[in-house]
């Protein structure tokens, strides 16, 4: 009997220990990855990601959308065809550009709850109305509030209240490969509020200038679809949060194969500050002449990386030339942010205002340095002249011309926000002729409100163009 229980007991515990290991062994099958070989027989291991694993942009996109409206325009005719802005004929294409009004489109991004809507300077630029259409579909005429052509950004606004809006995010805290989300009207009306994703491929891209005029240029790079539309949408992150205003591509077809780009929500809320503040962008200059530290410079240097700004020459009385800053240096921090290239340094200056201080960090003699800069304002006064002669007037600088006064360069100020190109002969000021620079100076001293100019285009033609002296 004893040995029968014995026996018994022993034949359970062998099947509990055979049970055990049948389900040890399915467990491990069923839980390990699937293997799979090569032609070359190398194993082929797949992941299997869980769905807390998969990135979610639900929430960043339902966040954000409602903020993101539609821009349309309707702008006066372009003169000729060698004359449009290469952003204008990103907008609009080539097709046409006869002499009548133009319809265009783009996207927006509200940033207060009262109206106040950023957008591309491109998509406004010469517009005679502009229409902006909410999420919801309600529409209300808008008015332009400023413009910078040298960041591509405008702030536009509506008459309204309670609108939804997207946060301001530090676009210097972006990663290389972050996800973000580009939301905006690609191809017109009928794809209004698209969303697509992406990842930031690379920080602080130039783009080619192609007209030769002053650019901060410091853009984010996306590989999120965009396309003739988004311009002026927003570029947001899994937060939901604004960190950039998408601007362009770079495409052979015009058409999106790959690239996008962005303006950093940085330099965005800097520039829609003071259009809010002043009407106008209050920008500073450092005043050095230089480029990004490349090989040759960086043994030349004995610097142990090619990255920072190099000064090949100090404007004397400027900002930097006062910090005690001289050539040679090497630019590699301001502000407590790292310089590595050109664009780094635009982008970071573009920050501050008249009068702002920081530290600026250089290489000097192989040590780093530290100097204290105190940023004086970008604008010249009217009637500056030049080391070359020319004389300033309204951010543009004038030369006297056999037929006139020669605009010999627009600049970015008030007079080329006006209409004022390159090249252009002033003949009247105030119905007033005028033969040198100081003829325009006086004229406009003494206007109570206004000033028109009319004269004659580089081409030729007849021209005309007129703005407030308080705007």
């Amino acid at each position: 009997m004893k040995k029968s229980f014995i026996t018994i007991l022993l034949s359970v515990v062998l099947s509990g220990l055979t049970a055990y290991a049948i389900v040890r062994t399915t467990e491990t099958e069923h839980s390990a990855e699937p293997v799979s070989y090569t032609s070359d027989g190398l194993p082929v291991k797949t992941v299997n990601l869980s769905l807390s694993d998969y990135p979610d942009f639900t929430y960043a996109a339902e966040n954000a959308v409602n903020a993101v409206v539609y821009v349309e325009v309707s702008v006066r005719p372009q003169q000729s065809q060698q004359q449009i802005d290469p952003f204008f004929r990103f907008f609009f294409g080539d097709e046409g550009f006869q002499q009548r009004e133009r319809k265009g489109s783009g996207s927006g991004v509200i940033i207060r709850p009262d109206g106040y809507i950023v957008t591309n300077n491109h998509v406004v630029q010469d517009a005679v109305s502009v229409n902006v259409t909410l999420n919801n579909n309600k529409v209300y005429p808008a008015t332009v509030i400023g413009t910078d052509p040298a960041t591509d950004v405008a702030l536009i606004k509506i008459e309204a209240s309670g609108l939804p809006t997207i946060t301001f995010a530090d676009s210097d805290k972006l990663r290389l490969g972050e996800w973000v989300l580009a939301i905006g009207s690609p191809l017109g009306a009928e794809l209004r509020s698209t969303i697509t994703a992406g990842i930031v491929s690379a920080k602080g891209r130039s783009m080619p200038n192609y007209d030769g005029k002053f650019k901060i240029e410091s853009f984010i790079q996306t590989d999120a679809a965009v396309n003739p539309g988004n311009s002026g949408g927003a570029l947001v992150n899994k937060a939901g949060e604004l960190v950039g205003i998408n601007t362009a591509i770079v495409s052979t077809t015009g058409s999106y194969s790959g690239y996008s780009f962005a303006v950093p929500s940085n330099i965005v809320s800097k520039v829609v500050s003071d259009l809010i503040d002043f009407g106008s962008v209050k920008r500073v200059m450092l005043g050095i002449t230089g480029g990004n530290v490349n090989e040759e410079i960086a043994k030349k240097l004995k610097l142990s990386e090619t990255e920072g700004v190099y000064i090949s020459e100090v404007a004397k009385g400027g900002s930097a030339d006062k910090a005690g800053l001289k050539s040679e240096d090497v630019i590699i921090d301001l502000g407590g942010t790292k310089i590595v290239s050109m664009a780094d340094l635009q982008a970071k200056v573009n920050s501050f205002h008249p009068g702002d201080k920081a530290v600026i960090k250089v290489i000097r003699d192989g040590k780093v340095q530290e100097f204290n800069v105190e940023f004086q304002s970008s604008e010249v006064e009217n009637g500056t002249v030049s080391e070359d002669g020319t004389v300033a007037f309204y951010g543009a600088t004038l030369r006297t011309h056999e037929k006139g006064v020669e605009i010999v360069s627009a600049g970015n100020g008030k007079l080329a926000h006006a209409g004022g190109q390159d090249g252009f002969i002033i003949r009247y000021v105030n119905d007033q002729k005028v033969s040198k620079p100081e003829d325009v100076i006086n004229i406009a001293k003494k206007s109570k409100r206004s000033i028109f100019i009319e004269g004659v285009t580089a081409a030729g033609r007849p021209g005309y163009f007129g703005f407030g002296k308080d705007e």
